[in-house]
């Protein structure tokens, strides 16, 4: 597993996705805490973690669009199948390979905190029960674009289709809006992406929240696994 990580960081910085990763979260990270925080001149950053929700989904597609299509693309996914590691090993480097890239996007707040302690005293527990929400969040975008990346061998189709679930996890919330039925409302809150969020964002450690995001990232990690362990037998 180890050796599948180290290999999926070197991929990402011996090209050029890490860095435009890295250099998109900054920008728009350092514009939303520029805006919200010091134009502002509050120590509040629940308004930038809010805003980076959609920056999160869409970024999030380019770190895992090559995690498995590349593989499947030029043949060495049949290596990895055949390696002396099992698949639950496999899966788990891809996936950590990318979390950890992402883990280093939203470090950076660490930095904003540090900023503002210059001026106030910034609430340390919001901030880390955020980024502890943003990572959670994170994780469980990842499995499912990881898990979408195993079912295509073009980066592109890939890109598409998870930017495509981003887009439909960012407008899920709109439909509470058209129907009037409170079961349904309720239904759709459950599995908003974006209310299990907030919560974290305005520093409520919800353990219904963790939950919803770690067993997403759960489910899409098993079925990727299933996906490779159909190929395996075939």
């Amino acid at each position: 597993m180890l050796a599948i990580l180290k290999r999926e960081l070197s991929a990402y910085f011996n090209s050029a996705i890490g860095y435009i990763v890295l250099g998109i979260f900054y920008f728009f990270s350092g514009l939303f805490f520029f805006l919200s925080c010091l134009l502002s001149n509050t120590s509040d950053m629940s308004g930038v973690f809010g805003n980076m929700f959609m920056i999160v989904l869409l970024l999030i597609p380019i770190i895992t669009m090559k995690s498995f299509s590349e593989e499947k693309k030029q043949k060495t996914d049949q290596a990895l199948l055949t390696a002396p590691v099992n698949l639950f090993e496999i899966v788990m480097g891809k996936f950590l390979g990318a979390f950890v890239l992402y883990a280093m996007c939203v470090a950076i707040f660490i930095v904003y905190t540090l900023v503002i302690c210059c001026f106030t005293a910034p609430n340390w527990a919001t901030i880390f029960c955020t980024i502890f929400g943003m990572l959670l969040l994170g994780s469980a975008l990842i499995a499912i674009d990881i898990f979408i990346s195993a079912l295509t061998e073009s980066q592109v189709v890939a890109a598409f289709l998870s930017i495509a679930v981003a887009l439909f996890i960012s407008l899920i919330d709109v439909f509470t809006n058209i129907t009037n039925s409170q079961f349904l409302i309720n239904c759709i809150n459950a599995i908003s992406f974006n209310r299990n969020y907030l919560n974290f964002t305005h520093g409520i450690l919800d353990l219904s929240n963790v939950v919803f995001f770690v067993g997403i990232a759960a489910i899409f990690i098993f079925l990727t696994i299933r996906v490779f362990e159909k190929k395996r037998w075939n």
